[in-house]
């Protein structure tokens, strides 16, 4: 029997964290990040990382890994993050994965081709070249979305790098990366359990906003001008600073927008995040999801979700033996 990975999904805002925290030690677990934004080290506030209190109640990984201005793609989270799984599971405790970030648990879950195979170096200088220009950024979305409108649905326009790497997948195959997904999809080495915390839309962009306000007062434009000071720049290609709450500091610090601007940007772009990341999970079958509005309260939500957990563990042990 294949071992069995936990896994915890949802919206932004939907407190993964929180409730990951709570459920680990009832279940023996360590936590396992699959947050795009959280491996770079020296971004805290702005991406609502585990305080340290937090990942010292709970071993956490795949967190503060790599420095900001590299560029880590979805191959190398994979890589890292299995050889971390092997580790914690030869330990006897069980791996909770945690996030948001769905490509993450797709690569986790299945045996598949990611990186750059199948690459054409002259279309994506083309395409990069498209991304650098005035408003590139949102044609490229356009033009993915003309041939491949659930993929461009999954990512925002300056998720340029993916956003390249699908019109590549088109262009080179004939065929959409959504239509492809089915066909190269084979569970890897672990069977991955997943549940999905969720809440009523409105509720969901009310607590947005006011993390987004908590941020503010935390100190994001300060962490934004730190980064700025170690040469920490937006790139076109993707990267950190591209990430909601960064690149809309930035651009008010630079006088280009007002700070007030950017605030509401980043309650709008982090809303429209969560929309997307509902909409990707709710795609995957595999999820139980447990909805807070279901229980009279967030505690009565956890236990049922941990009663589930334990319920589900022991009926695929049972399985497999």
């Amino acid at each position: 029997m294949k071992p069995i990975l936990l896994a915890l999904v949802g919206p932004t805002g939907s407190g993964k964290t929180e409730t990951a925290i709570r459920l680990a030690p009832a279940l023996n677990a360590e936590i396992v990040s699959m947050d795009s934004m959280q491996i770079y080290r020296g971004m805290d506030i702005g991406t609502a990382k585990p305080s340290a209190q937090q990942q010292a109640a709970v071993p956490h990984h795949m967190i503060d890994i790599v420095e900001p201005d590299e560029l880590f793609t979805v191959s190398a989270y994979r890589e890292r993050a299995m050889r971390e799984i092997a580790e914690i599971l030869s330990r006897g405790r069980r791996v909770l994965l945690v996030g948001g970030t769905g490509l993450y648990l797709q690569a986790l879950s299945y045996d598949m081709t990611l990186g750059d195979n199948g690459a054409d170096s002259g279309l994506r200088d083309r395409l990069r070249a498209i991304a650098q220009s005035e408003g590139g950024e949102a044609r490229l979305h356009d033009m993915l979305a003309q041939v491949d409108r659930e993929t461009a649905e999954k990512l925002h326009p300056n998720d340029v790098r993916r956003v390249i790497r699908a019109l590549e997948i088109y262009e080179t195959s004939g065929r959409a990366k959504s239509e492809q997904k089915d066909e190269t999809r084979q569970e890897g080495p672990y069977h991955v359990l997943v549940y999905g915390l969720s809440l009523p839309r409105e509720a969901m962009y009310a607590k947005i906003n006011a993390r987004v306000d908590t941020m503010m007062r935390d100190g994001l434009v300060q962490e934004v001008r730190a980064l700025l000071a170690r040469g920490i720049e937006p790139r076109p290609e993707g990267g950190a600073m591209q990430a909601i709450g960064y690149k809309e500091i930035v651009s008010a610090l630079r006088g280009e927008i007002a700070m007030e601007r950017a605030v509401e940007l980043i309650k709008q772009g982090s809303r429209r995040y969560a929309k997307r990341q509902w909409t990707w999970f709710r795609h995957d079958s595999r999820t139980q999801w447990f909805d807070y509005t279901n229980y009279p309260s967030v505690d009565a939500m956890r236990e049922a979700l941990l009663v589930r957990m334990q319920q589900d563990l022991r009926d695929a042990e049972k399985d497999g033996d």
